[in-house]
This record gives structure tokens, sequence and C-alpha cells, in this order.
């Protein structure tokens, strides 16, 4: 009787937790609704999330040791919810001066082709260290990419920026801008039409620095309503104040003033939430973000998932602090 009492009463515990996770209980009907959080299995960090064609994208970094970090992996999706993966898009037999540390992705597509600028080696003393921001290039999103231009496209410490953390932005007239940098500083330089090198400034500098109060990395830049808006992470990548902070300004060189944080931990779902992308659906006022975190249960720092919530505003333009979930997003199909 016991026994039997007890077989109940577990049953009862297991059947009233999966009622309460939406996300298993989609998967487990065959019918996945919602994505969950992590939108897909393995240690993922600072993901590249874009739309080409009818799928999404995710680029991740693989996140391991340096010495581990040589590849890279992408993942598609019709509608943010079921995911393919794309083992070894890159890695660094296709990068020769790549022997390290390759992560942090970002990709446009242009004339065709597929551009995947990432940074590599974590050069400490650019005159000792070779490697930077390198571009590879492919026929397809899911690569394979090969090196685009045989060398790193920044391999300086410029000011005061490791070349690290790269986003390119696509302004409304066309120009492409590279915007970059560790170290707490933040540059923006100005890319040539075939992304060979830069196109310098009418006052004869290349790289402008931009960097907000707060900055310290993984910069991300979008336009709404005809203003830029400029995202970067803030605290420590391995700590729980990896977080991320946002600036609106009426140009693409600020000046940015910091407003506030809008992605940062919960102490009840996960730690240390930051370095993220923001993607759009085309044609509506719906936005998502897509970051990393570490799940509670770990404290090694590279065991980082990435994961996806929406991204909200209110009637004055200002972003919403988001909410991080584990159940993640409703399906959204691109049409």
């Amino acid at each position: 009787m016991k026994k039997t009492l007890l077989i109940a009463i577990l049953l009862s515990s297991a059947l009233t937790a999966f009622a309460q996770n939406p996300a298993a209980s989609s998967r487990k009907s065959g019918k996945k609704t919602l994505s969950g959080n992590p939108v897909f299995p393995g240690w993922y960090a600072d993901p590249e999330a874009v739309i080409f064609g009818k799928k999404y994208w995710i680029y991740p970094t693989y996140s391991a040791p340096y010495n581990q970090q040589v590849f890279m992996d992408a993942f598609s999706s019709p509608d943010l919810v079921n995911w393919t993966k794309h083992p070894r898009i890159i890695d660094t037999t296709a990068i020769k001066w790549a022997w390290r540390a390759m992560w942090a992705p970002a990709i446009v597509e242009k004339g065709g082709k597929y551009y995947l600028f990432f940074g590599a080696n974590d050069i400490q003393d650019d005159k000792k260290d070779v490697g930077g921001i390198g571009i590879g290039v492919a026929d397809n999103p899911a690569g394979p990419f090969r090196d685009y231009l045989g060398k790193p496209l920044v391999d300086k410490i410029i000011n005061g920026a490791q070349p690290i953390d790269q986003y390119v932005f696509k302004d409304k007239d066309g120009q492409y801008y590279l915007i970059y940098g560790g170290w707490r500083h933040c540059n923006i330089a100005k890319l040539k039409d075939d992304f060979t090198g830069f196109v310098p400034f009418e006052d004869g500098t290349t790289f402008r620095e931009i960097t907000p109060q707060g900055y310290v990395e993984g910069p991300t830049m979008f336009m709404r309503n005809g203003k830029y808006y400029f995202m970067w992470s803030e605290g420590g990548w391995t700590g729980p104040n990896y977080s991320v902070a946002y600036a609106i300004a009426d140009s693409p060189f600020g000046p940015f003033e910091r407003i506030d944080k809008i992605l940062q931990q919960d102490p009840t779902v996960a730690r240390g939430a930051g370095h993220h992308s923001v993607i759009q659906v085309p044609g509506k006022d719906q936005w998502y973000i897509v970051y990393h975190r570490r799940p509670l249960t770990e404290t090694d720092g590279n065991h980082r998932e990435t994961c996806i919530d929406r991204m909200e505003f209110d009637e004055k333009g200002f972003i919403k602090p988001v909410k991080i979930t584990v159940e993640g997003v409703k399906a959204q199909p691109l049409r």
C-alpha cells in the first residue's frame, strides 16, 4: 500500500512539473511550439543572429578553452523553434594565421557571397602576437568558409581596443561599417565595398572611437524609426554581472549616452546573460534578442548556452528590460 501511494505521489509530481514547462510539453506532444532555452544543445556563446532568405541563422562561438576553440558551427531554423546544426563551417585549417580562440562571429551577405568576420588568437600585444579580426567567405551561409584575405583585416590595438568582438553594420545609405573592440574601447571604421580594407573618414582618420560609458565588449547596432541603437556588454564574461546596456543616437558615430541595462541574470533562471545580437521579423516591429547565459548548475566559465527571448520597446522608443526565460519564444515562421 505504501509503495503504491509513493508511486502515485511521484507520478503526480512529475506530471505537475511537466505541465509547468510548456517547452517540454510541446516537445513531448511531437509538435514543438516553443523554442525552449537553450535553443540548441551544447556550450555556445556570443551568438550572431541573422536572417538569410526564409531562414533564421545563428553563428555562435564554440565555447571551450582557447586552444580548443578552433572551429565554428552554425544553426538554421525556419521558425526560431526547430534548429538544424551545420558543423564546422570554418576552422583553423582554413585560416592559416589563426591557431587558437576563434570567436564572436559576425556575418553579412553581399553580392551573393557570405562574409564571416571573426576574431582569432586573442592577441595581447600586437608587436609580439599575430592575430586580430579576419574574414572568411563562402557561397553558402552554411559554408565551408575559406580565408578571404589571407591575413587579419585588423591586427593592431587601436585607440586601446583589442581587435575582437566585431559587428558589421549596414547603414541606410548602403555603407558598411566595422564596429568592434574589447578592453573597454570600441571603434567604428568604414569598410571598402569589397571588404578588403577601410576608407578613411573626411578628417583622414580610419578608426573612430565611439566608446560609451560602461562599455566592455560585444557591440551591436541596429536602426528603428530612424534612430541608431547601439548595444554592448558590461561586466566580466565569466561573472554573474555580465549584462547588456544600450544607447540611442541620430548617427552611427553617436555620441552615445548610456541609457540603461536591459539584459542581465535572473538568479532563478541563469547567470551572466550577455554578448547578444538582435533580429527583427521582416516587415514587423517584432524583435528578438539572442544571447548567451550560464546555467545555475555550472561554474566553468566556458559553460555557456545560447538562448532567445522577446525584446520590446515602450511608446517612447526605449528598450524594455528583457525577461530571460526557460520557455524561450513561440514559433515565428518567415513568410
